[in-house]
């Protein structure tokens, strides 16, 4: 971080879309904390509750007593969601919700199945269940984890057929306990079609696979509906996994809800009550949060806000493409989700590699590097932070928080619009010369 400015500089205070450091300056943030501030920094609605819950003295974890923040959010998240998602549990992160998520369906079928499908370009998590059905470039060094975890090509209803077929088991039987999708892919801007997520459904409803949706960071109004899963009517997982903004930006908690019939086969019993549970689970500040922030997603209706800021981003970042051939290649993003994919060229690309040698061992280095100096001009030169994508071809990420201003946006498009005028190779070098090398 310290390579773009952003680690050398100490912030006062942030409100909103914007951040104020400590000099005087103030930074808009198109980060939108990676998913976790669609409701914006400090968003008064989410402060006030944490105070009042603080004022009041209330309790804040004791598991011998019933939680009545744990029910009130359970039932929330349970009117919210369709058909009889409603068994809710709500660990601490994203990837611990996974694990839960997996943890059940494998318990689901009593440990008779060993088989575990994840796509190519999957992204759940870094620990080391989570991070074993992983597939971004982030995880480049492959620690142990879930075992027989079988890949497919994200997006492809076949290939998930063969994995399927590939691993049955020598009467016939399927081996496949749980199928791991993300409807949106959030760090590739790819999508599954409806007609492939309705095709999915039916071949787990006919193997019996426990299917799990992970929303990590595309639910709660990112992607213009409360999850992206729920603009196809009548589409409905066996296990939603969700976390980021579900804190609104305060609370760290994730949540994961099951059908009713997956739990009870599951769990249900004196002897099992206790096989799934963390140390901070009902968390009362925590949960007391995660309710305010769901009140506000409905009330404030962020999957509108989300519509509006799509209205305002994909058009513009279109524009931007046309007046930049040579420096965009395409522009990809849903809602307030949205990627730029520049285009450097074999002779940028062999640029980069002279001007930073010795990593010829990531492919993609290249790519990255380019990116990564329009993301230091926009910093520079306009106090506007973003970031990019570590997966696949490592778009710049545009994904501002749902509280932002039509302003604002159009504010960073005239940024953006300014910054790839001067030319990738400028930039290029300037960064490298300027940041990286100082830094090295």
């Amino acid at each position: 971080m310290t390579t773009f400015g952003f680690g050398r500089e100490l912030v006062e205070r942030a409100e909103g879309a914007w951040i104020h450091l400590r000099d005087g300056n103030r930074v808009l943030d198109l980060s939108g904390g990676v998913g976790v501030l669609n409701h914006g920094h400090n968003h008064p609605r989410i402060l006030a509750a944490r105070a009042r819950f603080a004022a009041e003295r209330r309790m804040e974890v004791h598991k011998a007593f019933f939680s009545p923040y744990l029910a009130a959010l359970s039932h929330n998240v349970a009117e919210l969601l369709p058909g009889d998602l409603s068994i809710s549990y709500f660990p601490n992160s994203g990837a611990e919700a996974n694990e839960g998520a997996i943890k059940m369906a494998y318990k689901y079928h009593g440990g008779k199945r060993q088989t575990i499908l994840r796509a190519d370009i999957s992204f759940h998590g870094k620990t080391l269940g989570a991070g074993s059905l992983t597939g971004s470039a982030e995880n480049h060094f492959r620690f142990p984890g879930l075992p027989n975890a079988v890949v497919h090509q994200y997006g492809d209803v076949a290939a998930v057929r063969a994995a399927i077929e590939s691993t049955r088991r020598p009467d016939g039987g399927c081996d496949v306990y749980a199928l791991m999708v993300e409807p949106y892919s959030a760090s590739s801007m790819r999508c599954w079609s409806e007609s492939a997520l309705r095709e999915l459904r039916q071949i787990c409803t006919d193997e019996d696979i426990v299917m799990i949706f992970d929303e990590v960071y595309t639910g709660w109004g990112k992607t213009g509906s409360l999850f992206y899963f729920m603009r196809y009517e009548g589409l409905l997982p066996d296990i939603l996994v969700y976390s980021k903004s579900l804190g609104g930006g305060k609370a760290s908690i994730s949540g994961y809800t099951a059908r009713e019939r997956l739990f009870r086969r599951a769990y249900d019993r004196l002897s099992d009550v206790i096989l799934h549970s963390t140390t901070y689970y009902g968390f009362g500040e925590e949960t007391a949060t995660a309710i305010e922030a769901v009140n506000v997603t409905v009330e404030e209706d962020f999957p509108g806000r989300a519509r509006q800021i799509e209205a305002i981003l994909g058009p513009g970042l279109d524009r931007i493409r046309k007046a930049h051939p040579d420096a965009v290649d395409r522009v990809a993003g849903v809602g307030s989700l949205h990627g730029v994919f520049l285009a450097g060229g074999p002779k940028l690309l062999d640029l980069a590699g002279k001007l930073v040698p010795g990593f010829a061992n990531d492919p993609r280095f290249g790519t990255k590097l380019i990116t990564l100096s329009v993301i230091s001009h926009l910093y520079r030169a306009h106090k506007i932070m973003t970031y990019y994508s570590p997966n696949v071809e490592n778009p710049l990420m545009v994904a501002p928080t749902l509280m932002i201003e039509p302003a604002d946006l159009e504010y960073f498009l005239e940024a953006l619009d300014a910054t790839l005028a001067l030319g990738l190779r400028r930039l290029l070098t300037g960064f490298v010369r300027e940041k990286v090398s100082a830094s090295w």
